[in-house]
């Protein structure tokens, strides 16, 4: 089963258990439509929202949501490929040294090294990362100090990544006040038909919780996981980051090509580290 779905069942899970265990109830799902309760609380956390994002974060924030339903994620076959990479570099500095590389790794983009990975060439920052460090390489910086350098742009990165999931459960944290807004503004409506009949009153009084009910839903069954979710991705995404680290600073430090991917591969999580073997069976093939 593709990793994509798992969102997408859990949501479905989460509304199919709270609106079925509602019927079993005999509940009217008709009282739970109730459009103002939804201008309320959605317009009151899309406008802080606004307030507390600058322009370029909301677009951020609006770039990452795909990311929970794509499934595109760091496993096994995109760790090979990463490390096929570094090996093919390595190899090609190791046989024609530094300089060999200094026009694959200033236009990536146009290097039929790089081209070889699509899959990595489609990833900007990766790309970004690995030609950045090799200039430095080439350049003569001693190994202590790029690992310096990289340590320091890792951190940025990652900061950067975790900023739209803080927003995003920051806002989902609001949505039970927002809730209690609604509920307030419901019960006031409700205090001026006093007058009206115990079915009206009990009708507009329903209304009223409905809005806390959502902000209570939406909450801890939709926003909050989101931003879990996309916290889970950033740290993927720096664990991918630190295999490249490592292999590149290995190899700075004297090791041979195989031996400095190998400790690239060791800096990996268990459920997406491919085996000794099947680095081996995979570099085997670089060499044919």
């Amino acid at each position: 089963m593709n990793r994509y779905m798992f969102p997408i069942i859990g949501l479905v899970i989460v509304f199919g258990s709270i609106v079925g265990g509602y019927l079993l109830e005999h509940g009217n799902l008709y009282v739970l439509i109730q459009p103002a309760e939804f201008v309320i609380l959605g317009g009151a956390a899309i406008g802080s929202l606004v307030i507390t994002c600058p322009p370029k974060l909301l677009f951020q924030i609006l770039k990452s949501l795909p990311k929970v339903f794509s499934g595109k994620s760091q496993g096994k076959d995109s760790y090979l490929t990463m490390m096929g990479l570094l090996y093919t570099i390595f190899v090609k500095i190791k046989k024609d040294g530094l300089l060999a590389i200094e026009k694959d790794i200033e236009e990536p983009e146009k290097s039929p090294l790089f081209k070889a990975y699509p899959e990595i060439l489609k990833n900007h920052h990766a790309i970004d990362f690995i030609c950045d460090n090799l200039r430095v390489f080439v350049v003569g910086v001693d190994p202590m100090e790029m690992e310096s350098m990289m340590d320091i742009e890792m951190d940025a990165h990652h900061q950067e990544s975790g900023v739209a999931p803080a927003v995003i459960t920051k806002i989902a944290d609001s949505l039970p006040g927002f809730g209690i807004v609604a509920a307030v503004l419901g019960v006031v409506i409700t205090m001026g038909k006093m007058s009206e009949s115990p079915e009206v009153i009990g009708h507009s009084v329903a209304a009223a919780l409905v809005g806390t009910f959502l902000g209570i839903l939406m909450c801890y069954g939709f926003l909050g996981p989101i931003g879990s979710h996309l916290e889970h991705k950033a740290r993927e995404e720096s664990k991918y980051f630190e295999a490249i680290k490592v292999g590149i600073l290995a190899f700075a430090k004297g090791s041979a090509p195989q031996i400095a991917v190998e400790a690239a591969r060791r800096s990996l999580y268990s459920d997406t580290k491919p085996s000794f073997k099947e680095l081996d069976t995979a570099l085997r093939k670089k060499k044919a």
